[in-house]
C-alpha cells in the first residue's frame, strides 16, 4: 500500500539510500542471503553493499517455527558454525508418532515410520535465538541491518522492474495524518532486491500479481501453526526428545497435528498446526490447540510447570506444486516467502537458508557482469539442480495426500514414502485456495470448547500478553477490509463471523452497536502478524499492511 501522495508532497521527497543488494526480511532466508554475498565478496576481494530490512523491532522478535532443524544448509553457509557458538544445542535423541484418541495414545511402530519423519542428526533449536546469531554474523561481515524499519511500499523503474523499497512513515494517526512525531519513510534502491518476508508476504503478494508469478501453479495452501514455551518439572525432561501427534482432538476430516520438543534448559515448545483449508466455521484453532493439551498423555508433561511464552504463524505448505516463478526484473523471492517448506519433514529453516544462498549466488555473479535490475535467470535453474529440489520433490504429494483425510492420507502417505519413496510416477494437484474451503455454518453446530483454567490451558489475551505484543494506540489500522459491509452482510450473515473464531489474538469480534446492529471490531493493537486473516477470510476482503516500524510481537527463545 503506497502511502496518500499528500503526505509525499507535504513532506517529500524522501530520502534515498543506494545498495547493490537490499534484502527484505531478517529471518533465516534474508541474513543466509545476506552473509552469502559477503562472503563470495570477502573471497573475490571486492565490494559489495548489502541491507537488510526488518519490521520486527529487534532481529528474531517475530520469528517463530517449532523447531527441529536440519543443520546442512546452515552447514554450507557456515562450515565452523559449531566453533562460532550457533545455538544448535539439542541433538534430538528420541522420535515418538502419536496417534490420539480422546483418552489413548497409540505409538506408531519404528518400521511404518517414514524417513521423512526421522530426525536423526537433527536439532532441537529456538529458530529466533539461531536468527540472532546469524545476525550477528552477517554484521560482522558487515552488513548493514535496520531492524524496525518494515518495507511498506515496492518501488519501480520507468521500465517495470523493481527499483527497490520504501520503509513505512512514521508518526501517523489513525486517519493518516501526521502527527508532531511524524518521521517521512525511506527509499532503498536496490540493482537487486530480494524478499524473504516470510510466509504470505505483504509485498510479495502484490508481486505475484504485477509479474503474474503463480501463472500455471496450484493455489497455495498454508497451515497455521500456534505454539507455547514451556518451563517443566526437570523430572519429566528429556532433551531431545520430539513428539509428533495425529488424530484427537481434530476430526479425521480436518488436516493438522502437534510438535513437542524438548530442548535445554528444562524448556518444552509444543504447538498445534491445522491446514487453513478447514471446511467448519465453527473451528477454533487456538481452543482445538488448548484442548490438545489436555490429553492424559500430553497434560503430564505440563503438570507443575509455567508458560513462559506465546505465539502463531501461518506456514505455507503448498509445496513444489504451488512454488511461484522464484524472480522478475529486478528481484526475487526467497524462502517462506515462495513456500519452499518440506511439509513432510515439518522443516523449513534448512530450505529457507539454503534459497537465500542460491539467490545471492546469482545476484553476485549478474554484479559481476555489472548487471542490474533485469531478471536473475540462474537462481530457479540451480534451484531446481538442487539437493533441496530432490527433497521436495520426494515430498511433493504428503500434503495432498493428507489433506484427503486422517485415514486414507495417513494409508497413502505411507504408500507413498515407504513404498514408493517419493518416486510415484504421478503428482498430485489442487485448484482451490484455502478461502474457498469454508463452508456455511448452517450445516454446522457450534463447537463448546472447555472454559481455559488458567493452569494448562489459557483464554486468547492472556497468551497475547506474554507474546509481548504491541501496537502504537493511534496508529492506522494495519488490518484493512476492501468493503466494510461485507464481515456482516457476507461472514457473520453465512459463516457465523468465523474470523472471530481462525485470529489467534482475538483482533475479531463482532459487537452491538447503539442501535442493535451488528458491527465487527478490529483489535489490531492485539495482532501477532501471523497473517490467518488474510489468507482464510473467505471473501479475501481482509488485507493484512505493515504496521508502523517495531510493531507486533516480541518472542523471546522462539
Amino acid at each position: 500500500m503506497t502511502e496518500p501522495i499528500n503526505i509525499l508532497e507535504q513532506y517529500g521527497p524522501r530520502e534515498a539510500m543506494e545498495y547493490d543488494v537490499v534484502v527484505v526480511g531478517g529471518g533465516p532466508a534474508g541474513l543466509a542471503a545476506a552473509i552469502r554475498l559477503k562472503q563470495m565478496a570477502a573471497d573475490k576481494g571486492q565490494e559489495v553493499s548489502v541491507c537488510v530490512l526488518e519490521k520486527g523491532g529487534e532481529i528474531g522478535a517475530h520469528i517463530l517455527s517449532g523447531a527441529v532443524m536440519d543443520p546442512r544448509a546452515l552447514t554450507e553457509l557456515i562450515p565452523n558454525w559449531k566453533e562460532l557458538g550457533a545455538p544448535l544445542n539439542t541433538a534430538v535423541t528420541e522420535d515418538r508418532i502419536l496417534f490420539l484418541t480422546e483418552s489413548k495414545a497409540y505409538q506408531t511402530p519404528g518400521f511404518m515410520v517414514p524417513a521423512c519423519f526421522e530426525n536423526h542428526g537433527n536439532y532441537v533449536i529456538s529458530l529466533g535465538n539461531v536468527v540472532r546469531w546469524m545476525g550477528q554474523q552477517a554484521e560482522a561481515l558487515g552488513v548493514e541491518i535496520f531492524p524496525g524499519f518494515p518495507a511498506a511500499e515496492i518501488l519501480y523503474n520507468e521500465n517495470g522492474s523493481v527499483k527497490g523499497v520504501a520503509t513505512g512513515n512514521m508518526g501517523v494517526d489513525r486517519h493518516g495524518k501526521p502527527t508532531a512525531a511524524f518521521q517521512l519513510g525511506m527509499e532503498l534502491h536496490a540493482k537487486y532486491t530480494l524478499f524473504a518476508e516470510g510466509s504470505r508476504g505483504h509485498l510479495g503478494k502484490q508481486l505475484m500479481v504485477k509479474y503474474d508469478l503463480n501463472k500455471g501453479k496450484d493455489p497455495q495452501s498454508y497451515s497455521i501453526g500456534i505454539k507455547e514455551l514451556w518451563e517443566i518439572d526437570p523430572a519429566k525432561h528429556k532433551p531431545g526428545l520430539v513428539i509428533h501427534t495425529t488424530g484427537w482432538p481434530l476430526k479425521s476430516d480436518t488436516y493438522g497435528g502437534s510438535f513437542l520438543y524438548h530442548m535445554e534448559n528444562n524448556q518444552v515448545m509444543v504447538g498445534y498446526v491445522i491446514g487453513l483449508s478447514y471446511e467448519n466455521p465453527y473451528l477454533s484453532p487456538y481452543e482445538e490447540f488448548q484442548r490438545y493439551k489436555t490429553h492424559p498423555e500430553i497434560r503430564t508433561f505440563f503438570e507443575g510447570g509455567k508458560r513462559i511464552s506465546y505465539g502463531a504463524r501461518a506456514i505455507t505448505a503448498g509445496g513444489l506444486q504451488a512454488l511461484p516463478k522464484l524472480v522478475f526484473p529486478g528481484g526475487a523471492l526467497i524462502g517462506c516467502e515462495a513456500g519452499f517448506l518440506n511439509m513432510s519433514r515439518i522443516k523449513g529453516s534448512h530450505a529457507a537458508i539454503k534459497t537465500g544462498m542460491l539467490a545471492a549466488e546469482s545476484a553476485f555473479a549478474a554484479l559481476g557482469e555489472q548487471r542490474q535490475h533485469d531478471e536473475l535467470s540462474t537462481f530457479p535453474t540451480a534451484f531446481e539442480q538442487s539437493w533441496l529440489h530432490e527433497e521436495l520433490h520426494v515430498a511433493r504429494n504428503v500434503k495432498p495426500w493428507l489433506s484427503k483425510g486422517l485415514y486414507l492420507g495417513s494409508i497413502m502417505t505411507g504408500i507413498d514414502q515407504l513404498i514408493l519413496r517419493g518416486k510415484a510416477p504421478w503428482t498430485l494437484h489442487r485448484d482451490y485456495g484455502d478461502h474457498e474451503c469454508l463452508k456455511p455454518a448452517a450445516n454446522y453446530a457450534p463447537i463448546a470448547y472447555p472454559k481455559p483454567d488458567g493452569k494448562l490451558t489459557f483464554d486468547r489475551l492472556s497468551s497475547v500478553f506474554i507474546s509481548n505484543t504491541n501496537h502504537a494506540e493511534d496508529q492506522p489500522i494495519h488490518l484493512t477490509l476492501k468493503n466494510d459491509s461485507i464481515p456482516v452482510s457476507v461472514n457473520l450473515a453465512q459463516y457465523a463471523g468465523p474470523e472471530s473464531r481462525y485470529c489467534p489474538a482475538g483482533v475479531y469480534e463482532y459487537v452491538k452497536t447503539d442501535d442493535g446492529k451488528d458491527r465487527l471490531q478490529i483489535n489490531a493493537q492485539n495482532c501477532v502478524h501471523c497473517k490467518t486473516c488474510d489468507i482464510k477470510d473467505p471473501t479475501q476482503n481482509i488485507v493484512w499492511v505493515t504496521p508502523e516500524g517495531g510493531g507486533g510481537p516480541n518472542y523471546p527463545g522462539m
